[in-house]
């Protein structure tokens, strides 16, 4: 809900209103990151990889997921740009500010990264609405992937979809408590001002993949996890544990 008091248009307001949210969803979105912990330790018990998708800023929260310091190994980041960095195509299709809501794109972006059976696909979308992420979540499901989507529920039951699909599109949905239209503090004449997902987002997906560590370790295997590369030994130990997953997953400069 966007707070519409002039006095919490500062950074204190800020503070104070998105902390109450974080120790908010930490308490209500405990079952269902449970449930998330299990799809996520289940694909790594089973040597799977955690493919993680969004567009825009939701690709924030992707870094979270995919290929970060703490974070677990298997995992894999899919991006737009993979339409030039691994399909070919000429750098100037990226310049379409619609890229993200025509048909096709989705499908040309799994075959690109070539999934495996087991593996579990994590898409990132504070309005859950455009194109491609709902094709890619419904060409997962069609595949034969387990689906987590990481959405405000607040924004996408407020507007239309941009497909026209009523079938379910995750197995497990993580709601990111963001208003409608991501902006938290109200503005005098309309408007808002500072985002929410980003936050709220990143507390959700470090809160699952905690979990899913504790289930590894309950399990008596120990979670595959990156180290800082800028520590001893750090980037060399993580070159060891990328070689179980070679070819699987992609680690560029960007």
């Amino acid at each position: 809900m966007t707070v519409d008091s002039v006095d919490s248009v500062s950074a204190e307001g800020f503070a104070r209103t998105s902390l109450a949210v974080l120790d908010r969803i930490a308490v209500s979105a405990r079952d269902e990151v449970r449930r998330a912990a299990e799809l996520i330790a289940d694909c790594v018990r089973s040597g799977g990889v955690v493919q993680a998708f969004g567009t825009g800023h939701s690709q924030a929260v992707v870094l979270e997921v995919a290929g970060r310091a703490g974070g677990l190994v298997p995992t894999n980041r899919l991006s737009i740009a993979d339409l030039v960095l691994y399909g070919g195509d000429d750098p100037s299709v990226l310049d379409d500010p619609l890229l993200e809501r025509r048909s096709g794109v989705a499908a040309r972006l799994y075959d690109l990264a070539a999934p495996q059976a087991g593996d579990l696909f994590v898409i990132v979308s504070n309005s859950g609405v455009n194109n491609v992420i709902v094709e890619m979540a419904l060409h997962a499901k069609d595949q034969g992937h387990r689906v987590l989507a990481v959405t405000s529920l607040s924004h996408t039951r407020a507007v239309p979809a941009s497909h026209p699909s009523g079938r379910k599109l995750a197995d497990i949905v993580l709601d990111n408590a963001a208003p409608r239209g991501d902006a938290l503090l109200g503005l005098p004449d309309g408007g808002a001002v500072c985002a929410l997902s980003t936050l709220t987002g990143v507390m959700l997906v470090q809160m699952a993949v905690a979990e899913a560590a504790a289930h590894l370790l309950a399990a008596g295997e120990r979670p595959p996890v990156y180290v800082s590369a800028n520590v001893p030994g750090g980037f060399e130990g993580n070159l060891e544990l990328e070689k179980r997953y070679s070819g699987r997953i992609r680690r560029t400069a960007s």
